[in-house]
């Protein structure tokens, strides 16, 4: 059995190269530059927007798991993602392949994301989020009409060991580590939802590789309740040892912050997610797989340890 990972150099491409080892699997790893991650790792050097090479890529594979992570722009989702996913589906068509989508949540409706399940209303209020309703559309259409085998799976933030480059990385563990006041987008006293990475992978390898989990969409394991804030400032800083100061940023400042915070650049219309609750049920596949998400003071731990590092 060979599985192929298209967009394998992110954070999650690298810990579901080591989740699916346990599978017994030969793993293909595709990106522009990709490095191996276990010995006898297949190397492919592709760009996912040319169908021929996906094509290549996806060729003598039984499972496909897109995980790729284009640059945090929403010009650039608008041009890419849906020429990487009309080369993929065509990919997967073409050799038989099943296809697991790794997505977000930017697509559910805005006065909905206080409690996201998998039935969450899609109405997107950002550009990236219409660019994410439209390509997951496009591959559910098509499992419908039975020409493709495939499953969606959803986390929300990230959070974890190695995610370098996210929101709270960005905003709350560097600037601690910096003995400077962590800067909290929105509102720090409403609850707010991270998916752990390592359970992300973990579960997604098992997506992967279950007999029913095809034709649907599935939520990633991710801690309840969530936390708010204060609360995730209040631990990250007890783990560092240092005192939990922070702003509350709004719309604007996170504005102003992103002339020298690239992520944040991208952030103003996604500030919604920010401003309420924003909190992400798994309960369907904790029940579906009897899988317990990693507690938020276990997660956090870890997360500080590989920061130290």
């Amino acid at each position: 059995m060979k599985q192929v990972i298209l967009g394998a150099g992110g954070s999650i491409g690298v810990l579901l190269a080591k989740e699916l080892k346990k599978y017994k699997t030969t793993i293909r790893l595709v990106s522009r530059n990709p490095m191996k991650i276990n010995e006898d790792d297949e190397l492919y050097e592709a760009n996912l927007l040319g169908e021929a090479a996906v094509s290549e890529a996806v060729k003598g594979c039984d499972v496909a798991y897109l995980v790729a992570g284009l640059t945090y722009n929403a010009d650039t989702w608008e041009k890419q993602w849906p020429v990487i996913m009309d080369n993929v589906i065509e990919a997967c068509k073409q050799h038989k392949c099943k296809l697991v989508f790794f997505d977000n949540v930017y697509m559910y409706d805005p006065t909905k994301i206080g409690h996201m399940t998998e039935d969450c209303p899609v109405n997107p209020a950002s550009r990236k989020g219409k660019v994410r309703a439209t390509i997951a559309q496009k591959l559910m259409d098509q499992v419908k009409q039975g020409n493709i085998t495939a499953l969606i799976a959803r986390a929300a933030d990230f959070y974890g060991p190695g995610e370098v480059n996210s929101m709270l990385s960005e905003t709350v563990l560097k600037n601690f580590a910096k003995s400077k006041k962590a800067n909290w987008m929105g509102d720090p006293a409403v609850p707010h939802s991270f998916t752990y990475v390592p359970d992300a992978a973990k579960a997604t390898a098992m997506l992967g590789n279950s007999k029913e989990g095809w034709g649907q969409v599935w939520h990633l394991p991710t801690a309840m309740p969530a936390l708010n804030g204060q609360e995730w400032m209040e631990n990250i800083a007890s783990e560092m040892g240092v005192k939990p100061k922070f702003n509350a940023s709004g719309k604007s400042l996170i504005t102003i912050l992103g002339w020298f915070i690239p992520i944040l650049r991208e952030m103003p219309e996604m500030f919604y997610q920010y401003d309420r609750p924003y909190v992400f049920d798994s309960s369907k596949f904790e029940k579906q797989f009897n899988f317990k998400p990693t507690p938020y003071v276990v997660g956090i731990r870890e997360t500080v340890r590989s920061h130290k590092k």
